[in-house]
């Protein structure tokens, strides 16, 4: 199976780990990510249907126009993606457009635009819901048509949910599988929270979202995998997982080129023996 790129540019992407992340991945008949991001698991796997979720209401909205209308959406895409606009100032402009209106539609051509011209291809709302990620100044800017058709494609097999992650859990069947990929534990434990759209995802939520795994998987009978930073607190966190991998490949944490710190990952997988 070729590997596939995700059509979004996503902090966090499991693009490069998504064949470690397939090899521990139980069989089944449908795949739940609800913490989908840019949809690397899901373009990379091969389920008969997937529910895929976000607390992200504009990157559900994204897909969810995407698998409707493929090619008027790419079309009508293609038109930013110009010279002209990758400039700051039509960068800033189209920024204050996409905050300001309630077009679902326009947002979501400008949440692909700003995600492919912004800095690092960050998604960053401030307190009151406003994207304040700035211009990434790239020379040029390549528009992902192949990466566009290919998810839209593959969408055709998945239902799309703008949900937190423990009422999407909750709508697994027997023979589902889910797949968590939740905002990280900072590798500095001091931290104490990773910032999330518009919350905070802390330690009381990735507790609670152990707990609700084991609940799943020896319960329900429902495979949970999880993936975060491997520490001795996420190894003290899924000291319930029927097994723990940690990541053969590294993946970078920080963004300051050559100084790039690198950390390894933990794989925890919740399975009824």
């Amino acid at each position: 199976m070729k590997k596939r790129r995700a059509f979004l540019k996503w902090a966090g992407g499991k693009y490069e780990l998504v064949d470690t992340i397939k090899r521990y991945l139980p069989e089944g008949d449908q795949l739940i990510e609800p913490f989908v991001g840019a949809g690397s698991v899901f373009l990379n796997t091969n389920y008969k249907s997937y529910i895929l979720a976000d607390i992200n209401h504009d990157l559900i909205s994204l897909f969810k126009l995407l698998q409707s209308s493929p090619d008027k959406f790419i079309h009508d895409l293609r038109l930013l993606f110009t010279a002209q606009n990758n400039h700051p100032d039509a960068f800033y402009q189209l920024r204050d457009v996409f905050n300001g209106s309630q077009d679902q539609y326009f947002r979501s051509l400008l949440f692909v635009y700003l995600n492919r011209h912004c800095y690092n291809g960050l998604c960053r709302y401030n307190n009151r819901g406003l994207f304040n990620v700035p211009f990434g100044r790239y020379k040029t800017i390549y528009f992902p048509e192949k990466e566009l058709y290919f998810f839209a494609e593959k969408a055709q097999r998945a239902q799309f949910i703008c949900a937190p992650y423990y009422e999407v859990m909750k709508q697994a069947k027997q023979n589902s599988v889910i797949y968590c990929d939740p905002p990280y534990i900072s590798p500095n434990e001091s931290a104490g929270f990773t910032a999330y759209y518009s919350n905070i995802f802390g330690f009381e939520e990735h507790k609670n979202l152990s707990k609700l795994a084991e609940n799943m998987a020896y319960k329900k009978n429902i495979p949970v995998l999880v993936s975060n930073h491997y520490t001795d607190y996420t190894m003290t966190l899924y000291s319930k997982a029927s097994q723990l991998y940690r990541a053969e490949m590294r993946r970078s944490i920080s963004c300051a080129g050559e100084g790039r710190k690198k950390i390894d990952e933990i794989l925890a997988l919740y399975k009824k023996p």
